[in-house]
């Protein structure tokens, strides 16, 4: 299979071998242009623009989308990619309902604990007498 029978995805990734978060690596392949250019220009720009293109760049490197790890075989398995990849929102709303549970556990477990009629002076002493 040639790389001009692989469809270039609508959304360029950032690039697993890039040297700062893989941005310019990701645009220079997603564009098909060699990445000395594109780095060169990223540098040019940020100079130019009083570092407000390193805020940019900061940015890309948030909401583009990592790349595939392997080359995506398929319809069902790029679905599943872009779903997975795009639901990072969903995933920190899942790891906070997964903690806050814990934390709800935890203060129940305390207030059983330092509860006035929880006595660990009898429980001790009990024990020392048997």
């Amino acid at each position: 299979m040639n790389t001009s029978d692989v469809p270039r995805p609508a959304m360029p990734y950032r690039s697993r071998h890039g040297v700062i978060f893989g941005v310019c690596r990701g645009l220079a392949d997603h564009f098909e242009v060699p990445v000395v250019w594109v780095r060169l220009a990223c540098v040019a720009g940020f100079i130019m623009t009083s570092f407000w293109l390193g805020l940019g760049y900061l940015v890309l490197a948030m909401l583009m989308k990592p790349e595939p790890v392997l080359p995506l075989q398929g319809a069902a398995e790029a679905e599943f990619y872009h779903s997975y990849a795009s639901s990072r929102g969903m995933a920190l709303l899942r790891l906070k309902q997964t903690f806050e549970n814990l934390d709800r556990r935890i203060q129940r477990i305390e207030g059983i604990v330092t509860a006035r009629d929880f006595d660990w002076d009898r429980r001790l002493n009990d024990v020392d007498e048997q």
